[in-house]
């Protein structure tokens, strides 16, 4: 078992380029089924929810492999293709559901045992299921599994999300480009890895208009070819160093991702004191460690534009120390703040009440024995270690694997005192001592 060890109290400096976004990889990775060609994604982050989808694709039939940065798919004989998921794999990641429409298209049917991933609380499928219905999947729901035929065709529609979901904008998205006919998604996620989707599908062949708007058309039964693409960078990891500069201290240049793709955090980091410059693809951060953040701040993660979720721990960790109490609100996932309960450990005040996490600011963060909850909460526990005094541990990193190839290693090359450390060394180091 490995676990982080993260001595506070170093200020970072230096310069940092995000790999990939792990929230375009995985459904472009999906995607790669649609496809009568070789497709090549440049850049792809060494993530366990990629190798998760890599193993998922071999595991259905298709052929995937990494050279180096890059991950490479073949393509595969429809007859060839197995539209079972394997029940491991599915539960492993929220993302398995991305193979719904690709599998349903191409083999005919598809049974996914229920998706996996953070526990974030309820995040249903229904959308999916409902407008794949639409376009003519029979729908077939069996305890802990969903199973989906279809006898021809799919059917181009006119279909209204219920909500602006981006993995069910993905997936109809996704199935509109094999659909008979015109497709006209309203509701939908503008999110910028729903427009990355729609610009591979394009670049593969897609007629798609409309990405980053409410409203996505498509024109159906366009034979998709095979592209070397790049994936958009990843918004979140840059929001992420971003978070660690503002708590420990010092200046950072994150380099490669335009500072559009996360404003909101930028902006929330202003009004906190940090000194923020932007440039078209450079963000440079500076905060003087001697002076405490500036609380008072009142965040509502929700859907693209508005502050992003999965930046709202990570906010967290940044007001712990602030002025002044500061609370935030998830409008998408009932359960966000897991993290709290670490963060109380290292001696902040804050709870969270449902959806809300009130924090009280004025925090003199001290190290502590933390437990990561899930992907974002394990990240913000590590950010705020970066601001406390002693040596954090922090378990059951597996989490942050999950979406950042090497986070200590990161930071500690922007100066931080980080490190992942075997279960072996540990009792080693007890022994010694």
């Amino acid at each position: 078992m490995q676990t982080i060890t993260i001595t506070g109290g170093q200020t970072l400096h230096g310069t940092i380029r995000p790999a990939a976004a792990k929230n375009s990889v995985l459904p472009l990775l999906a995607a790669t089924l649609l496809c009568g060609a070789p497709c090549c994604l440049r850049n792809a982050p060494e993530l366990s929810d990629v190798d998760t989808s890599l193993a998922l694709l071999q595991a259905v039939g298709a052929k995937a492999v990494r050279h180096g940065p890059d991950l490479c798919t073949l393509p595969v004989a429809a007859a060839d293709l197995c539209g079972e998921i394997p029940p491991h794999l599915a539960g492993a990641m929220r993302s398995s559901v991305f193979y719904l429409a690709p599998l349903l298209c191409r083999a005919g049917m598809v049974r996914l045992p229920l998706p996996g991933g953070c526990r974030l609380g309820p995040r249903p499928v229904d959308i999916h299921l409902a407008g794949l219905a639409a376009m003519g999947a029979r729908v077939e729901l069996e305890g802990e599994a969903v199973t989906l035929r279809r006898f021809g065709p799919l059917q181009g529609v006119d279909f209204t999300l219920r909500l602006p979901s981006v993995g069910a904008t993905m997936t109809l998205l996704m199935a509109a480009c094999c659909a008979m006919g015109t497709t006209v998604l309203r509701g939908a996620a503008c999110e910028p890895e729903v427009c990355d989707l729609a610009r591979f599908l394009r670049a593969c062949g897609a007629q798609i208009t409309g990405e980053g708007t409410p409203v996505l058309v498509i024109q159906g039964r366009r034979a998709l070819s095979g592209v070397a693409y790049e994936p958009l960078p990843d918004r979140i990891a840059a929001a992420t160093y971003a978070a660690a500069v503002a708590a420990a201290g010092g200046q950072i240049t994150v380099e490669g991702c335009a500072p559009v793709y996360y404003q909101a955090f930028l902006q929330f980091l202003t009004e906190c004191g940090v000194v923020v410059e932007k440039s078209d693809a450079l963000v440079t951060l500076a905060r003087d460690p001697a002076r405490r953040l500036h609380g008072g701040q009142h965040l509502f993660a929700n859907a693209w534009p508005a502050f992003a979720t999965d930046t709202a721990p990570l906010a967290a960790a940044v007001l712990l120390e602030a002025d002044a109490p500061s609370e935030i609100y998830d409008h998408l996932f009932a359960n966000r703040f897991a993290c709290a309960t670490g963060f109380a450990a290292m001696g902040a005040d804050c709870r969270a009440a449902g959806r809300m996490l009130h924090i009280a600011g004025g925090a003199n963060l001290q190290a502590a024995a933390v437990t990561a909850p899930d992907l974002r909460g394990g990240a913000a526990l590590l950010v705020a270690a970066l601001a406390a005094q002693g040596t954090t541990v922090l378990r059951d990193p597996g989490h942050i694997r999950r979406g950042y190839a090497h986070l200590p290693a990161d930071v500690a090359g922007l100066g931080a005192q980080c490190a992942v450390q075997s279960q072996a060394v540990q009792e080693s180091r007890k022994q010694s001592i």
